[in-house]
């Protein structure tokens, strides 16, 4: 899922934190911190100074499939609750979970049930035949009662603002994080319409659901499969668009490419979006990697990543988000330059040698020894 940084005109409310908390009043946030600077520098006076805390481990927790339903063509949902039936964390429509398998995969989906409900979290999957076989285990492996893990709790980096005005843009299985955004902007009385586009009825989820939102919303529900009116242009949806209203997208990387060179001529005033591919490369260099002291050399073409080519040769390497946020590809780098391209390290960790392959790189025709 590629989380992008929204492209706004107009100053919009601002979204809850990443993790779907309220954000705090800024003279709140200033008064709190003159107050723990006060209160550390009276401690300082009476206590020997301590070894900082170790870093913390994130959260593993054991959750069970409750439910497994097909939704559409090659489409499954899970409802996972906790083994005891206890409170889940709270979440915030756009926000994911990250899903532990039985093989040792890691996988990111979007939360699309309903967040008033804190005991079940609902995901759907798509299967990718070519994909790396996490939705295929999801199908195929995963049963009702059998238990699996997440790490820690929702985090949301497609946070849903709430704006007046929306438009709420859906490509086939893109459906999951817009679902939950569409029945929020119902209930708080928003002026909202959504558009959900797809190959085919059969090939689109929640076709009940949709259907029951938009007879409770005559007018503002669009559901356009190809194969009945044709693929729409990307100014078209645009056009749905409420005067000034907020644009959020997300599906296939093509329609959101679209949607982005689309924008600047529409009358939406912001535009937010969600992708579950990786972007295409379109600045990429040839390079090398070197695996250690092995002396294998793997040639790393201008149009594919680093992670492509080195789960080849390891199979074995792990990965979930691919475009450079969760941390699972990290691999460390003990010689050359590396042209960072991810969102998730710190400078101190890439001083340290860390990379994100799944985007980063090295300039063009330089080796990366990397220590495996």
């Amino acid at each position: 899922m590629d989380i992008s940084t929204p492209v706004t005109r107009t100053p919009v409310t601002r979204p809850p934190d990443l993790y779907g908390r309220p954000r705090s009043d800024s003279f709140m946030q200033k008064l709190t911190a003159f107050s723990d600077k006060a209160v550390t520098g009276l401690a300082r006076r009476s206590t020997p100074p301590r070894r900082p805390p170790a870093t913390e481990m994130p959260l593993i927790r054991e959750l069970v499939v409750a439910t497994k339903r097909q939704e559409a063509e090659d489409v499954v949902s899970l409802q996972l609750a906790a083994p005891d039936g206890g409170v889940l964390p709270p979440w915030q429509p756009g926000a994911h979970i990250e899903l532990h398998l039985p093989s040792g995969r890691k996988r990111q989906y979007s939360l699309c049930g309903d967040p008033t409900d804190r005991y079940r979290y609902r995901i759907a999957v798509r299967r990718i035949a070519d994909g790396g076989g996490g939705s295929a285990e999801v199908h195929d492996a995963l049963g009702e009662g059998m238990r699996v893990a997440i790490t820690g709790r929702p985090r949301n980096a497609f946070p849903f603002a709430a704006e007046a005005s929306i438009l709420l843009i859906a490509g086939g299985i893109g459906i999951t994080p817009i679902l939950p955004m569409a029945r929020e902007a119902a209930r708080r009385g928003l002026d909202w319409r959504l558009v959900h586009t797809g190959r085919s009825r059969g090939s689109m989820p929640f076709a009940a659901e949709l259907a029951e939102l938009a007879g409770a919303a005559p007018g503002r529900v669009s559901i356009r499969p190809d194969d009945e009116s044709g693929v729409p242009e990307a100014a078209d949806l645009l056009s749905l668009s409420p005067a000034a209203g907020a644009v959020y997208c997300c599906g296939p990387a093509p329609m959101i490419d679209g949607v982005r060179r689309a924008f600047g001529g529409s009358r939406a005033s912001a535009l937010h979006f969600e992708r579950f591919a990786p972007a295409p490369i379109t600045d990429g260099r040839p390079f090398e990697l070197q695996l250690g002291d092995t002396g294998q050399v793997l040639p790393v073409p201008y149009d594919r990543s680093a992670l492509d080519v080195l789960h080849e040769a390891l199979p074995d390497l792990p990965f979930s988000c691919r475009q450079g946020f969760c941390g699972t590809c990290r691999v460390r780098v003990a010689h050359g330059r590396v042209d960072h391209r991810d969102r998730r390290l710190t400078a101190t960790e890439r001083a340290a040698g860390a990379m994100l392959p799944c985007v980063s790189r090295a300039p063009e025709g330089e080796r990366l020894v990397l220590e495996v």
